[in-house]
């Protein structure tokens, strides 16, 4: 028994992964190194430095690239081919008529189960490749969105102080009239409320601008916003697409891609699992030996294999079967989902960037002309203070719907980007 036991005892040993000795430390796996990331300055920040932050930082980058780590591992697992097995087996306990039989079992498998194995592993790791890219595509929408969002608030802060400012002038100059007699008290106290909505807005202005760079902050990973102020140009608008070249670019969008390749992942698993509705050969060899007999030791050589009466994996297939029926559904709804969003973006794009440049050359300057001419007015005693609220009222209103629109504008354009992975 001891010529046939132990052979196969140390071809399975050497099959068989190593254990590491009773008592010590299993070998550590290899620790995965942080990479450098980048600094956050305390002075004004650019554009191009929060890309480079949230890309350094971020932790929805990282679980996308863990994710396609993951990916390569089933990859790996995919191609590996089944265990052979050792078997001992003893007949009778009394040595002079025991017969011991030791073998070799090696499953053979059939019907191209490792291959559909490895093709479904390998949709796997191209769809987790696209959800990636689609993770850098929402990433950087999101810092361009959120970058100019800061920089939308502190123009609003801006402009919210410069009307405090001018309404504290305003009710200073009407306290003054009032001390002269030139006005009535009810002036001073319409100046004072304008002073006091005036306030109140700076204070909504900075706790709007306080979040707006919390938000921007979070992106990168940071509970808090160090940079001092978000450098950009609103004056600079987007680009207006062309509809057309936007709905032929929407094919290669990541989102639709990473559907697509769901679908295409879904209809490699159904071939898992109709190779699966194959049964797997089984090869034996190994020998017996026969103390009784006088031949002692024969050779054994034997093969088994399933029936399929019973179990033919059905409940899998057609389970796989409805999944890619439903991802193919998915697929097209997304098709129809970012189409309408890359349309109504196009759209409020184009009407934003319209609506800024018919304020910007227009009807700022003629509503800054008339707050102007109304102060003066006002100096000179041809206007009370009520005209002079009522303009500067009107120009404030003005600002603050150009930057409304510019925000609209920049919001589209990160929209499109967004979809369309740029």
């Amino acid at each position: 028994m001891r010529t046939l036991v132990i052979p196969l005892g140390l071809a399975a040993a050497l099959l068989s992964p190593a254990v590491p000795a009773q008592g010590a430390a299993p070998a550590a796996m290899p620790a995965m190194l942080p990479a450098p990331q980048a600094e956050e300055a305390a002075g004004p920040l650019t554009l191009d430095n929060a890309l480079a932050l949230a890309s350094a930082r971020s932790f929805t980058l990282s679980a996308a690239g863990h994710e396609l780590d993951a990916a390569e591992g089933g990859i790996m697992q995919a191609r590996v081919l089944p265990n052979p097995e050792v078997a001992v087996l003893l007949e009778d306990n009394r040595r002079d008529t025991r017969t011991t039989t030791a073998q070799i079992n090696l499953p053979i498998e059939l019907g191209g189960k490792r291959a559909a194995r490895i093709g479904a592993a390998q949709k796997a790791r191209e769809l987790a490749q696209s959800r990636l890219g689609a993770a850098h595509a929402g990433l950087r929408a999101a810092v361009v969105g959120g970058f100019f969002g800061v920089v939308v608030a502190q123009e609003r802060l801006k402009l919210a102080r410069g009307a405090a400012e001018i309404a504290a002038k305003g009710a200073q100059a009407a306290a003054r009239r009032v001390a002269a007699g030139k006005i009535a008290p009810l002036e001073e106290s319409k100046a004072r409320v304008e002073q006091a909505n005036a306030e109140l807005e700076v204070a909504d202005a900075e706790a709007g601008l306080a979040a707006a760079r919390l938000s921007l902050a979070n992106l990168w990973g940071s509970g808090e916003a160090r940079f001092s102020e978000a450098a950009g140009n609103l004056d600079a608008l987007p680009a207006r697409p062309d509809t057309t070249s936007l709905m032929q670019a929407l094919d290669s969008a990541p989102e639709l891609l990473s559907s697509r390749l769901e679908l295409e992942r879904r209809q490699a698993v159904i071939g898992v699992e109709r190779s699966r509705q194959y049964p797997d050969l089984t090869l034996s060899l190994g020998s017996k030996r026969d103390n009784g007999a006088e031949r002692g030791t024969m050779p054994v050589v034997g093969v088994a294999l399933p029936l399929p009466l019973f179990d033919r994996n059905q409940g899998n297939l057609y389970a796989a079967t409805r999944q890619a029926d439903k991802a193919a559904d998915e697929y097209r709804a997304t098709q129809v989902r970012l189409s309408g969003e890359l349309q109504q973006a196009a759209q409020q794009l184009t009407v934003s960037r319209a609506s800024a440049q018919a304020l910007r050359g227009t009807v700022l300057p003629a509503a800054q002309q008339a707050y102007e001419a109304a102060t003066r007015g006002f100096e000179a005693g041809k206007f009370n203070f009520l005209d002079v609220l009522d303009a500067q009222r009107t120009w404030f209103q003005a600002r603050v719907r150009y930057l409304g629109v510019v925000a609209s504008a920049y919001q589209a354009a990160t929209t499109i980007d967004r979809i369309l992975g740029r």
